[in-house]
């Protein structure tokens, strides 16, 4: 198993979905907030392409 193997199995779980938000909202936080929705869309594409499970709409507001 090579490091990246490592890496991709320790951020599927709680760990790496809490660090994966902490990121975003950090990005969002140092860019005053103006590219919400290419930081959502990249997180997404990240954790798709390192396996997580995750809600797609988990951290977006519900429509009416």
């Amino acid at each position: 198993m090579g490091i990246f193997d490592k890496i991709k199995e320790q951020m599927r779980g709680k760990a790496g979905q809490n660090a994966s938000d902490t990121a975003e909202k950090r990005i969002n936080e140092k860019t005053g907030n103006k590219y919400t929705s290419q930081v959502d869309d990249a997180q997404q594409r990240v954790e798709g392409t390192i396996g997580m499970d995750r809600d797609r709409d988990r951290d977006r507001p519900d429509q009416p």
